[in-house]
């Protein structure tokens, strides 16, 4: 049936109501309510059995322009992470909806904290129930009980959220692993070039009205209305075939799954079927300003395009959605006489190639033991008791880890040792360090080499923050910055933390990264992910594997973690045990 809206009313972002002319109320997200303008056409559809003067969110659908409003957006779908032999390593089951209740404001509220352009040090605003404000990151306690949440400082109320969930997850998960947020685009664009700034330099390229009239409340404010009355009008002005991702925050332990260019795909989708964040027209364009993304590729990796930067050197990124507007930035991108240096490419990987090892590593009849006495001097009177009642007075053990073995390593390759603990592999290791056989030798063609042998080689980890720490040793900040994410360590927040405040697996990814700024030919990794859980396990050694490779490090890691090997896809698994190594094609 079709009705008219006759008022709205926004409790808080995740509640309102609207109510129809001679029609119900309708219950809905104060996000979803705040743009239906009153006197607007709507058609509603009521499900199942629901009757009465008040419908719940579950109740109805409701459209509008064509398009439906209320249910909000939502997709399921399988994201399946491949390796080098393009067969599923592991995957996700992801649910991604528009934000809708409370708890999922809260979760945008905590990952916000993890965002790289935050300017503020606490990231919400919270209502306490004694009617106080309070800022802070986390849901505060108040003398009262528990606060609210009441905004998210940098948003505005012409923001949309679209959160994406774990459909299946272990208690120990988060349930929301990213969110993205979408907003009209900005009252004005101008262009930094090496001659000077361009003014309005989007409507050079697309129509304006594809921009006018975006959400502003600068003109209203002067007229004595009070904030929420004059952004309410704004939101009721706008009328735009662009929107604005302003905002994608991924969970820093889910950023190397392609969590990031997944979510912003799924946005283009909301974007094109319900016309957000307005609803009022069919979207053209979606644009991006992200400063970030000189430092990470996965705007580009969802298929957008470098335009420029800003008057004030932000990088602008765009989506076209429509064939005009496909048209129209490829036009630009093949004639603008800056446009044609980058060509739409604004991310570019610093890491590089390393040398390589110039030949093979060669295992020549390679024998190692070790041997050690025990006795039981110096020991507690009791204790030598205990030991003397089993016979144990005095032993030398002797203990023939290789014998004469023979191996070759081919460079640019990666090597999984696989074996029990105590099978050999740390003295493999050893051996490709420093140690020297007993009999036979090993040939290591000049390079450099690194090594993770805990307890044998480390990497110091300073005194300096992560960042500077590893562009020291690499020389090149952005390049830093890649291998700390690459490694897992993508919060740059975290960046600016000291080894001694890092977790144990954090530590452990941070010395990796450490190692690999040393641009190693040939990279020692003993235990690898010892001290991670498997989800990261799994991750961090698909993303050291396709670094090695990409890279041309011979790799070399030892591991008895089955989660490892699935996602090493090494080229030879040499088992190691009862003194003898075998080595067989790893896939």
């Amino acid at each position: 049936m079709n009705y008219r809206i006759a008022a709205r009313r926004v409790y808080w972002r995740w509640f309102g109501e609207v109510d129809l002319v001679g029609g119900p109320t309708l219950r809905m997200s104060g996000d979803a309510a705040r743009w239906l303008r009153e006197g607007e056409e709507v058609q509603l559809r009521i499900r199942g059995g629901a009757a009465g003067n008040l419908l719940d969110a579950e109740d109805y659908v409701l459209e509008r322009a064509g398009r439906v409003h209320w249910p909000p957006f939502e997709r399921e779908v399988e994201h399946a992470r491949s390796g080098v032999y393009a067969r599923t390593l592991y995957g996700y089951a992801l649910r991604v909806r528009e934000a809708r209740f409370e708890q999922d404001y809260e979760a945008i509220a905590e990952l916000e904290q993890y965002h790289y352009a935050s300017d503020h040090e606490t990231v919400a605003v919270w209502r306490c129930p004694d009617g106080r404000r309070v800022r802070a990151s986390a849901k505060p306690r108040c003398r009262q009980g528990e606060g609210r949440l009441l905004d998210i400082r940098g948003s505005t109320p012409a923001s949309r959220f679209l959160v994406m969930e774990l459909a299946e997850r272990k208690p120990f998960e988060p349930a929301i692993v990213a969110y993205l947020r979408l907003d009209p685009p900005l009252p004005a664009m101008h262009r930094r070039t090496p001659g000077g700034v361009e003014r309005r330099i989007r409507e050079e390229v697309f129509p304006a009205d594809w921009f006018h009239p975006t959400f502003d409340v600068k003109d209203l404010l002067p007229e004595g209305r009070p904030w929420e009355e004059a952004a309410q009008r704004a939101i009721d002005r706008v009328r735009v075939a662009a929107a604005r991702i302003a905002r994608v925050v991924v969970h820093p332990d889910y950023r190397s799954d392609g969590l990031g260019a997944r979510i912003v795909r799924l946005g283009l989708e909301w974007a094109v079927e319900r016309g957000v964040p307005d609803g009022r027209r069919d979207k053209e364009l979606v644009c991006t300003v992200a400063q970030m993304a000189r430092y990470h590729p996965f705007f580009e990796n969802a298929g957008f395009r470098y335009l420029w930067d800003t008057a004030s050197g932000r990088p602008v990124l765009a989506y076209p959605l429509t064939d005009a507007a496909a048209r129209r930035m490829r036009r630009f991108l093949q004639s603008d006489p800056y446009a044609v240096e980058h060509r739409g490419r604004l991310y570019r990987p610093r890491y590089g190639r390393v040398r390589g090892l110039a030949g093979p590593v060669v295992f020549h009849g390679v024998d190692k033991a070790y041997a050690s006495d025990l006795d039981l001097e110096d020991l507690a009177p009791e204790v030598r008791g205990l030991l003397e009642a089993f016979g144990v007075r005095r032993r030398r053990i002797e203990r023939r880890v290789l014998r004469g073995v023979k191996l070759r390593i081919e460079p640019g390759t990666v090597q999984l040792l696989w074996g029990v603990s105590g099978a050999g592999k740390t003295t493999l290791l050893r051996l490709l360090w420093d140690e020297m056989p007993d009999a036979g030798w090993v040939d290591v063609p000049e390079g450099r080499v690194e090594a993770y042998l805990p307890g044998v080689a480390e990497p110091a980890p300073g005194d300096e923050v992560l960042l500077e720490r590893v562009a020291r040793r690499l020389q090149d900040v952005p390049a830093a910055a890649e291998l700390l994410g690459r490694m897992g360590l993508a919060d740059a927040v975290l960046w600016r933390a000291l080894p001694d405040q890092l977790s144990t697996g954090q530590r452990e990814r941070f010395l990796l990264a450490l190692l690999l700024a040393g641009r190693p030919d040939l990279l020692l990794v003993d235990e690898f992910a010892a001290h991670l859980d498997g989800p990261n396990a799994r991750r961090l050694a698909r993303a050291l594997a396709r670094l090695a490779r990409e890279a041309g490090i011979t790799l070399v890691v030892s591991s008895h973690r089955e989660e490892v090997r699935a996602a090493l896809e090494p080229d030879r698994i040499v088992y190691v045990g009862y003194g003898s190594v075998w080595s067989e094609p790893g896939h």
